[in-house]
């Protein structure tokens, strides 16, 4: 498929994080077959075992932030004008904060997605823009090739960052959620698109 054509709703947009035996050298990502090649294969948070070209798919995501590189623009007063001027300054590395509905068995300490909360350690990340969904199956549905999400039209952006918190929010009348916070550790590259 192509990048999106048309308007619609990211329903069934996705976020995945690369779960490698060995971590990817970060200093040499740069292309989309590079980064693609990274989310071959899906594995289970609870019991899947990382290999090379493996990922993580973050489930029951319930409200996603802006993605991209916040603009950083300075207001800068001159001395007897009306207005001030803009300058562009240099932005700053956001970071996310993702919203899901926290099933505990996903996130618990011993599972891959648990483990990697707080632990310093540098991930690649993959957020698709789906309209619709994947129409291939098993642990290849959601993989960065034709017969995954390029099975649809799609758009990937993909960054280095880290997993710092996750935030349990007990709701008495609603589903528990929970606040995954994420930094950003390098700049976003995308959007590209798997055909």
């Amino acid at each position: 498929m192509t990048q999106l054509s048309s308007i619609g709703a990211g329903v069934f947009s996705d976020l995945s994080v690369n779960k490698p035996a060995t971590p990817p050298s970060f200093s040499t990502l740069d292309t989309a077959a590079e980064f693609q090649a990274l989310y071959a294969t899906e594995i289970e948070s609870v019991a899947g075992t990382p290999a090379a070209n493996t990922f993580l798919r973050v489930k029951n995501v319930r409200e996603f932030p802006a993605m991209g590189t916040p603009a950083n623009i300075v207001n800068v007063p001159i001395y007897g004008s009306k207005t001030s001027s803009q300058v562009q300054g240099q932005a700053d590395a956001p970071s996310m904060e993702i919203t899901i509905n926290y099933v505990a068995t996903e996130w618990a300490a011993g599972t891959l997605l648990g483990d990697m909360v707080g632990d310093g350690a540098q991930h690649v990340f993959r957020f698709t823009l789906l309209n619709s969904e994947p129409t291939g199956s098993g642990a290849t549905k959601y993989a960065s090739t034709a017969g995954g999400v390029g099975s649809v039209e799609n758009s990937q952006y993909y960054w280095i960052g880290k997993i710092e918190a996750l935030l349990v929010n007990p709701q008495l009348t609603d589903a528990n959620t929970a606040t995954v916070t994420i930094t950003v550790q390098s700049k976003f590259f995308g959007s590209f698109t798997s055909t």
